[in-house]
């Protein structure tokens, strides 16, 4: 049934958006209202595939088909029929690939997922001429098996005919966002093939500076332009749905870190958000000039509005956070659930002189050590499990101060306060050591599900359900702030610390 007035509402401010949030285990359909609250939401997993060691796969097919049940699920939920879907919003994993036939939208095998690993062999040779960093003028990123195009030229290099077919324009290639708009706007029949700005700049393909296909990595990667999307900005109307909700316009697309940073309203320059799941990720708004890192972080696009400059973001990732926490529950059993680390923490005033480096397969940012191991150091007989526990939740605070304190050198930025959410955020120990480390207040919002509001927020800009950032600021609402505690001699003492216990992870592979 159609959503009726509210005291005060106009009636261009009924109706909801919908936010499609496709993650790398499941995908979500939330409905948000014209307040920004969260009204109705459906999930469903995916499978996941590892045909071969190092290689993850994703079936595009069944995520389409979930889209495709999802949305109508959480309508549901609501009563809302397809008009009052006012605008569809998507934020997807990054640098997953899919190729699919344009004729029959028949996609071409799975879809390789950003944690697959199976291109490291043409990554190294990439790198043999010129190092890791040899693109990185151009497109802000090191060469690694990370990003897109080496998954793109991989599946061109081994998939039989597949060449022949995306250079005639037979075959499209695309990251999931890409994908998605293409069957909800007609598929087959006639479905626009676009792409984001957040999500272009996470292939290696796309200039920076101009925000279009540089010639020069499609010919580095060997990939024809006829099979790859148009860049378009993070909110516009990209056209309209012809399926699963017919007639609600299609006006945003985001990588989901991206998504987050715009949920949590950082549209200023030195605003950062920091998304702790099984791993980690913190960026920073820049502003609209490139700022390229010095010191181990990655430079990427945050988001475009319509015909605006884009504004252009620092982020450095964590490989593990939540995920050391379910390593102490399943390989150690230190704990039965992931709720008792911060009870089990709690029963020590501190770290007992312990530190865990969790490096268990190499560190990313900002040190991008592959060689790297974990290692617990400090250990006396004075240690117990608490002193661990606490040490494993320093781990996440420490590793967070590194990449802030990069992002500070690299932007000349000072960061004010860190907006935080994901799973780890309800950890009330680990968020008030994260602000003692960083001497600066940490801060979570109301609405949890930040990716799915920014994708929601963006969508609702392209179609004037709200007029400007102005009023997303206004929608965003504090639920908890932790403020800085520690003493300045404590904190100087413990980072030093951490530094030498980082370094001794080094090396511990020799080929």
């Amino acid at each position: 049934m159609a959503t009726e007035l509210q005291d005060g509402e106009r009636p261009e401010h009924r109706g909801y958006v919908a936010a499609v949030d496709q993650g790398t285990t499941s995908t979500r359909c939330i409905l948000f209202d014209h307040s920004g609250r969260l009204v109705a939401i459906a999930q469903r997993e995916h499978r996941q595939h590892y045909p071969r060691p190092g290689w993850v796969e994703h079936d595009a097919a069944e995520i389409w088909r979930n889209v495709a049940r999802l949305v109508p699920q959480a309508m549901a939920q609501v009563d809302a029929e397809p008009g009052d879907v006012v605008a569809i919003g998507i934020a997807n994993q990054r640098e997953t690939v899919v190729a699919w036939d344009r004729h029959t939208g028949v996609p071409v095998g799975h879809a390789v997922v950003w944690q697959d690993t199976r291109t490291a062999d043409l990554v190294d040779a990439l790198a043999a001429d010129g190092g890791t960093h040899r693109f990185a003028e151009a497109c802000g990123l090191p060469l690694t098996t990370y990003f897109a195009a080496p998954r793109m030229r991989w599946l061109l290099d081994e998939v039989p005919g597949l060449r022949r077919r995306a250079e005639a324009g037979d075959v499209l290639f695309g990251t999931i966002d890409s994908w998605l708009v293409w069957n909800l706007t007609g598929g087959p029949d006639g479905g626009t093939h676009v792409t984001d700005v957040t999500n272009a700049s996470r292939t290696m393909l796309m200039d920076l500076r101009t925000l279009d296909y540089s010639p020069q990595m499609l010919e580095e990667f060997g990939i024809p332009r006829a099979c790859l999307p148009e860049i378009r900005s993070s909110s516009e109307v990209y056209g309209t749905a012809r399926t699963v909700v017919p007639g609600a316009r299609i006006g945003a697309a985001l990588g989901d870190q991206q998504a987050a940073l715009f949920g949590q309203t950082c549209f200023s320059p030195g605003e950062a958000k920091c998304t702790y799941g099984t791993g980690g990720f913190l960026l920073m708004n820049t502003g609209t000039e490139i700022t390229r890192s010095s010191h181990g972080l990655l430079t990427t696009v945050a988001h475009r509005i319509g015909d605006e400059p884009p504004a252009y973001a620092l982020e450095g990732s964590i490989a593990v956070t939540g995920s050391l926490v379910q390593w102490l529950r399943d390989n150690l059993g230190l704990i039965s659930t992931a709720p008792e680390i911060e009870t089990l923490a709690r029963t020590v005033p501190d770290n007992g002189g312990c530190y865990f480096v969790p490096a268990f397969s190499g560190l990313f940012a900002p040190h991008w050590r592959s060689e790297a191991r974990g290692l617990i150091v400090g250990l006396t007989s004075f240690v117990t499990k608490g002193h661990i526990a606490r040490a494993a939740l320093e781990a996440t605070a420490w590793q967070t101060r590194e990449v802030v304190e990069a992002m500070d050198a690299d932007s000349g930025l000072r960061l004010a306060s860190l907006r935080v959410d994901g799973g780890m955020t309800s950890n009330n120990l680990l968020m008030q050591t994260v602000a003692d480390v960083l001497d600066a207040p940490v801060v979570r919002p109301m609405v949890s599900e930040t990716v799915s509001l920014g994708a929601a927020y963006a969508a609702g800009l392209a179609v004037g359900f709200w007029p400007d950032t102005q009023a997303l600021r206004r929608r965003w609402h504090r639920a908890a702030q932790w403020d800085p505690t520690m003493d300045p001699a404590t904190r100087a003492s413990g980072w030093k610390d951490w530094q030498q216990a980082v370094q001794r992870t080094f090396g511990w592979i020799r080929h």
